[in-house]
């Protein structure tokens, strides 16, 4: 089972669809500083969707925690550009919908 962290509000159901194609989702409510990052288990995930830019700081501490991870950026805000170069994917939930981006993350990360 591919593992994954989400962090940030999710509207439009994205960590449901991630889970029903057989992620092991785990959520991070509030800061997504380095402890929370450990205790949600990044060192063992394969993926890391963010969908609050404003914690847009926890993408270069979870790309260092856990080595080989697939990190998907899920808003309509833009990301800092000091984040930008360290995300995988730059999605807007307006023009893709969460069944069809968790059905293609679910190729990349097995």
């Amino acid at each position: 089972m591919s593992t994954a962290v989400f962090v940030g509000p999710d509207p439009e159901g994205l960590g449901d669809a991630l889970e029903a194609e057989g992620f092991d989702v785990t959520r991070i409510d509030g800061i997504a500083d380095g402890s929370a990052l450990e205790d949600a288990g990044i060192d063992a995930a394969e993926l890391y969707v963010l969908t609050d830019v404003g914690q847009a700081t926890s993408i270069p501490v979870a790309v260092d925690r856990a080595g080989e991870l697939h990190v998907v950026v899920y808003t309509r805000e833009s990301l800092p550009e000091f984040a930008k170069g360290q995300a995988d994917l730059l999605l807007d939930p307006a023009l893709f919908d969460p069944e069809t981006v968790a059905e293609e993350l679910t190729g990349t990360t097995r």
